[in-house]
């Protein structure tokens, strides 16, 4: 260690580094020469010096570098400084407290204002890292002073430099316009990077500050143009990072997509694409279509539907469809590209197109119906359950013009039993529209199929169906018309879009892994260290739409919407009906994924809850109104505007026996899951009632619906005599592997200890998984509700309960169930709440309260509506404990 050839000593200090962990007593002997080394007259050995003292994750010698790091961190050789700026966030990983008392942390914040870009870089790389492990320690403190120094280091650095401080430009948020003008056009030169990663982050910052731009300016319209070259260039690099610049390109077309309007021809795709790159592709083609490339797109898509590669195939001929339904004025092209390709007689293609015609038949009811006679030749080739489906569909809608419909509809009921849920469905629903159009000639067939689903299925969704239709027939055949053959809303243009809440998330991580994935990084970050949700800036006043003119339907005139879709005014003057506190802030809501049911079930109750339910204009006096504070009392009870939980935990079930002894040799488990402050537990007991000491215990669990996973061992510190018991609390997560399990929370443990293994299975409430940002915005609630189909939702009865309106609300609000408004309908209080699974699954929530009835009604609406039943047990276990 005491040479002076640098070679030699830089493989010493490799040596050390890989054995001081295994070795620390010996690795301290090593301490005076890092104190002598970081003395040396030569600035490599002492960056070589402190870099290894960073490196060497012994708590026993971090004190000892202390001085040694305190110099170099004032060393006149930028290299040196450089080297400790990296050091300081090595050291802080290991020993936190120790850092934050040698002061180094304000070391490192004042060499951001160091006269080299490097030390610069790494400073705020140092900081950022320290940062994101104590993400309410506010390091970075960011002013414009600071700012003008990072982007005056900006043009020197190297390219890991230029990204580490874009990143840290990212998280600023400008204090006017003006400022974020000029912070755009000093980044803007990043644009023209060689290295992809630079040329990411610099969109990144610029689509974020754009978000503050008024779009009157010229500069707007400046940078609009400067954006699209480098994503374009993107394009021409390997498959691989052409697929990551795709992903980002994907969000960033969704949110501007007047960005790359007039770039149509790069998303063309090339023969010797990978598959995965073709598909994506095609997807930002179709977002990018319009009245005037539409020739273009539709000329690319059927070429590529005579491709070898059926997945892309596929893809294509529903791209086509997308096409039609997108834009109106290409849709009787559409139609015909798409019976070209049914002419092919190709099975796969055929049965695509069938699918994708009949949601243009869903958009343009009564104008290609000519085309059913082509898609009827057909029939006998479906062998895909969406296929058969949309087949019936069209044939059971369009009955009256099909003269053997009976026969059509038939031919699919001599095999019913083999048939899948969403076929059998279908048919079912078909068939009673078509003995409601022809009641003489079908009276057989339609109690032909009604027995079927209803005495000889064992399918729950089909029998609850086939009984509906059933007691309509046979009670009120008028009201049956009137609910079967009711007229269908038109279906929106963008039903894939990323909901706007989430998509302006992604944007602030552009660039990044959650960019590609399309999830934010809770989604698959583990612990959820670091993890911060980021959001993009509040809008200026003079830049109120997010909709840009590309965005709207082609061929409404500019500014209109399909009656279908409400419009964020109409949305918000509604909004005004709700006893709320004031209105949220952040970025208006995008209309386009928004989508109103024809039938209500909640007879009513939705559209009571905003007011007038036709969607016409707000009232005149709705923007003073939306600006003022609206007092509520209970605003201030139910916490309704922060949308964080409070900190004293749910609900913990007393604990019960998992395991008796004489199943276990003599264990005796017995055990509860609690939830504090955003931590999940299993509180065991465990008990020895034999006549032996346990030791070496250990315990796993197998795959579960919600992947549920102890986050660290099972720790019994003592042997376990006879007669002694023992608690434990064991700490869970939920990044294990996900299986579905029956019931759904299942969860069947093995636990081993020195005398043998042992299995048992418990049930756990779900309550325990709703996390504490299960706050729904208000608009997206009432957006989210409407979007989801009706027959997702699920009624049930809470009795003898007896709370009233505000008790509920504060105790549910305990276990994470958030209210999001209070009304009071005819003297009923009705609850509109939320919350969110650990999956990212959002339950929203009706609760009917009648002041002196002990009986509850409640509603749940989920996309994923088998979780209903166990949301409706942990409201039961809630309220009645």
């Amino acid at each position: 260690m005491q040479t002076d050839n640098l070679e030699l000593k830089k493989l010493v200090y490799l040596y050390l580094m890989n054995y001081a962990k295994s070795q620390p007593d010996m690795a301290i002997m090593a301490v005076n020469t890092f104190v002598k080394d970081c003395e040396d007259p030569n600035p490599l050995i002492r960056a070589l010096a402190v870099r290894t003292m960073g490196c060497i994750r012994v708590d026993k010698i971090t004190e000892y570098l202390c001085e040694p790091l305190r110099k170099c961190l004032k060393d006149e050789d930028p290299y040196v400084r450089k080297t400790a700026a990296v050091c300081v966030a090595k050291l802080h990983d290991i020993n936190a407290q120790l850092v934050e008392d040698q002061g180094f942390l304000d070391t490192l914040k004042d060499l951001i204002s160091d006269s080299n870009p490097m030390v610069v870089a790494n400073a705020v790389a140092a900081l950022s890292e320290i940062a994101e492990s104590h993400p309410s320690s506010n390091l970075l403190d960011l002013n414009p002073q600071s700012i003008n120094k990072l982007l005056t280091a900006l043009n020197e650095c190297t390219e890991w430099g230029q990204i580490f401080i874009l990143d840290c430009l990212a998280n600023y948020t400008p204090k006017d316009d003006r400022e974020a003008q000029s912070i755009c056009e000093r980044v803007t030169p990043r644009l023209s990077h060689a290295n992809s990663a630079v040329v990411l982050s610099a969109v990144k910052v610029l689509m974020k500050f754009m978000e503050m731009l008024s779009k009157d300016l010229d500069y707007y319209g400046t940078l609009l143009k400067k954006l699209a070259p480098p994503l374009v260039t993107l394009l021409s690099a390997e498959p691989e990072l052409q697929y990551v610049a795709l992903r980002n390109i994907n969000l960033i077309v969704q949110k501007r997509p007047e960005i790359l309007k007039h770039e149509m021809k790069v998303f063309f795709v090339k023969y010797n694409d990978p598959i995965y790159v073709k598909l994506e592709k095609l997807d930002i083609m179709i977002r990018l279509a319009s009245q005037a490339n539409i020739a273009q797109v539709l000329a690319e898509l059927k070429e590529y539907a005579t491709e070898v590669d059926v997945d892309f195939v596929r893809k294509a001929v529903r791209a086509i469809g997308r096409c039609a339904i997108k834009v109106e004025q290409s849709a009787e092209r559409c139609v015909s590209t798409l019976l070209d390709l049914i002419q092919t007689k190709v099975n796969y293609v055929v049965q695509e197109a069938i699918v994708v015609i009949k949601d243009i038949f869903r958009k343009y009811p009564n104008k290609y119906e000519s085309v059913i006679a082509t898609l009827c030749e057909n029939l006998d080739s479906l062998d895909e359950p969406e296929a058969r489906a949309a087949m019936i569909w069209i044939v059971g809608e369009y009955a009256e013009r099909i003269d053997n419909a009976d026969e059509l509809l038939e031919s699919f009921l001599e095999g019913f039993h083999d048939e899948s849920t969403q076929v059998q469905l279908q048919l079912l629903t078909a068939i009673v529209k078509l003995f409601l159009k022809k009641p003489t000639e079908t009276q057989e067939l339609v109690q032909q199929v009604l027995s079927l689903a209803t005495q000889d299925s064992d399918n729950p969704d089909l029998r609850d169906r086939g009984y509906i239709y059933w007691r309509l027939l046979s009670t009120d055949p008028v009201a049956a018309k009137e609910v079967v053959l009711a007229e269908k809303p038109l279906i929106s243009e963008e039903t894939d879009l990323i909901e706007p809440t989430l998509l302006d998330e992604l944007i602030c991580y552009i660039g990044t892994l959650a960019s590609v994935y399309h999830k934010p990084p809770s989604a698959f970050v583990e612990g959820g260290r670091g993890v911060v949700h980021k959001s993009l800036p509040p809008r200026t006043a003079s830049n109120e739409s997010t909709e840009s003119p590309e965005t709207a339907p082609a061929g409404a005139p500019m500014g209109e919407q399909p009656d279908v879709i409400p419009t964020q005014g109409d949305l918000l003057g509604d909004l005004l009906n709700l006893d709320l506190g004031p209105p949220v802030s952040g970025p208006p809501l995008s209309t386009s994924s928004v989508q109103i049911g024809a039938v209500d079930l909640l007879g009513g109750g939705l559209d009571s809850l905003i007011g007038d339910s036709n969607f016409g204009a707000p009232p005149a006096a709705a923007p003073a109104r939306l600006g003022a504070p609206i007092s509520s009392g209970l605003s201030d009870l139910f916490d309704l505007t922060s949308g964080v939980g409070t900190l004293s935990g749910s609900y913990v079930a007393p604990k019960a026996v998992w395991l008796p002894a004489m199943k276990a040799k003599g264990l005796e488990i017995s055990g509860t899951f609690t939830r504090q402050v955003g931590s999940i537990s299993m509180d065991l007991q465990l008990t020895n009632k034999a006549l032996q000491v346990m030791t070496d215990f250990a315990i796993q669990f197998n795959r579960n619906s919600f992947g549920l996973a102890p986050a660290a061992p099972l720790q019994v510190h003592a042997p376990l005599s006879p007669n002694q018991t023992v608690e434990i609390s064991l700490p869970l997560n939920t990044v294990g592997s996900v299986m579905k399990m029956d019931p759904l929370n299942n969860l069947q443990v093995a636990v081993k200890n020195n005398i043998d293994i042992f299995y048992f299975s418990t049930l756990y409430p779900l309550h325990i998984l709703f996390v504490e940002d299960g706050k729904m915005d208000r608009q997206m609630f009432l957006a989210t509700w409407k979007d989801i189909p009706n027959e997702n939702e699920a009624q049930f009865q809470i009795r003898d309960c007896p709370l009233n309106a505000e008790a509920v609300s504060s105790r549910l609000q305990s276990s994470n169930i958030f209210t999001i408004a209070k009304r009071n309908v005819e003297g009923q209080d009705m609850l509109y709440q939320s919350l969110k699974l650990t999956n990212g699954i959002w339950v929203l929530a009706e609760l009917r309260i009648q002041p002196g009835n002990t009986s509850f009604m409640l509603s749940l609406k989920c996309r994923a509506p088998e979780v209903s039943q166990h949301v409706y047990q942990a409201y039961e276990t809630v309220l009645k404990n």
